[in-house]
């Protein structure tokens, strides 16, 4: 495994987003201190860290608190202890007008990526020299789910490894437990992408630091990853992951700061958010090769356990499999998901649902709070009905309103 601190530029170039022409300037205060703030970017220095700490900065001073002392701080919390920097909470002074339903995308444009990248953070960067088994080991003891990989010879960044990339080689090599999977145990990173994107190789999706936030939506969800590597554009040097979990996390600290938008107060059912049909399920005795077929197969992140009866009673998703690599088990694939359930290395709290007749406001409320990546819809005997992701509910949020569906571009 190999870190990089001061790395040469060899980004590539972000996908640009569909621009919708506005008659009105978007939140005028925020863009005015946001200019303010990107001077001093511009200026200013950024601290690089030569450790597994990387993405550090310096704390940029503002003109003015962002809240008087009588007004208290919206509540945050987060069980990972990162936060966002102080010069981004802005107080937004509104009219009282009727609610508008694009103000979560110009909240979103008002704010660029570099405004909730954390204070400190860990980012682990693999060179692709690197064996593959090392490389998911190394995930699972750094506690993190992607890793940029780094190409020493073309001096840039060239991919992402996920745990997708874990799920594909046990797809595609897995045999018996009788038969070791030697692209998993003798292979290097470079050598997997070279046998694997042969035919549908793609550039590095990444995204500036000064790119708005909106754009950052519009990147993910049209691409359909989860995981937005934030790439300076002037060193080259890769400053954090961004995810769909930590933007919504974002634009919901802000809420309460702004006028409620009338569709936050319709159901699932009405506004017609999340998948309904062909919904991908597994049973308690599905082997485990069966599960990464579907996801592979599928291209879904997560899989809905249900009973005889049509209960769902779990959910196995594309994180559990890398307990395969925890555990060293991923030579014996024929075991169930029952069975692979109990390694779990974290607490389990069981399967978050909801109800198509629930808002959208108490869905976003409850998908954050859970910190999970999709909420099971299920009928009154918790029978399954649907998935409603975190694509799903910022394609409602910040994309349609700009008349841009990016789900099916």
């Amino acid at each position: 495994m190999q870190l990089k601190a001061d790395i040469p530029s060899g980004h590539s170039t972000p996908p640009t987003t569909p621009v919708q022409a506005s008659s009105q300037p978007v939140f005028p205060q925020e863009a005015q201190q946001s200019a303010t703030s990107h001077e001093s970017l511009e200026s200013g220095p950024r601290v690089r860290s030569s450790t597994l700490d990387t993405g550090q900065r310096v704390s940029l001073p503002s003109a003015r608190p962002p809240f008087s002392s009588a007004t208290p701080m919206p509540p945050y919390s987060t069980s990972q202890h990162v936060n966002f920097p102080s010069q981004v909470f802005l107080c937004l002074c509104l009219p009282a007008a009727e609610p508008e339903s694009d103000i979560y995308m110009r909240f979103m444009k008002s704010h660029k990526c570099y405004d909730i990248v954390p204070t400190s953070s860990k980012l682990v960067v693999f060179d692709t020299a690197l064996q593959v088994k090392k490389a998911f080991f190394a995930l699972v003891a750094n506690g993190v789910r992607a890793a940029p990989l780094w190409d020493t010879e073309k001096q840039s960044f060239v991919g992402m490894l996920t745990i997708t990339d874990f799920i594909i080689i046990l797809h595609r090599y897995y045999k018996s437990p009788m038969v070791q999977i030697y692209e998993l145990e003798e292979h290097k990173l470079e050598t997997w992408r070279e046998v694997y994107l042969q035919a549908t190789f793609k550039p590095l999706v990444n995204i500036s630091p000064d790119a708005s936030l909106f754009d950052a939506v519009y990147t993910l969800i049209k691409n359909k990853i989860h995981r937005l590597p934030v790439i300076d554009p002037v060193t080259g040097n890769a400053l954090y992951i961004l995810t769909h979990k930590r933007i919504l996390k974002f634009l919901q600290l802000f809420m309460c700061e702004m006028p409620k938008p009338a569709f936050m107060k319709q159901t699932l059912g009405e506004l017609g958010i999340g998948t309904y049909h062909d919904i991908a399920y597994i049973h308690p005795d599905t082997p485990i090769i069966k599960a990464l077929n579907i996801f592979v197969e599928k291209r879904v992140s997560a899989l809905p356990v249900v009973d005889d009866s049509g209960t769902v009673v779990d959910i196995y998703s594309k994180f559990d499999v890398i307990n395969l690599a925890a555990e060293k088990t991923y030579n014996n694939l024929d075991i169930t998901v029952t069975q692979a359930l109990k390694h779990r290395s974290q607490y389990f709290e069981g399967v978050v649902k909801c109800h198509k007749m629930e808002t959208m406001e108490a869905i976003v409320d409850r998908i954050v709070k859970a910190e999970v990546h999709r909420l099971v819809v299920v009928d009154e005997r918790s029978g399954i009905q649907g998935i409603v992701s975190l694509s799903d509910i910022l394609q409602a949020l910040v994309l349609s309103p700009a008349g841009i569906d990016a789900q099916h571009c």
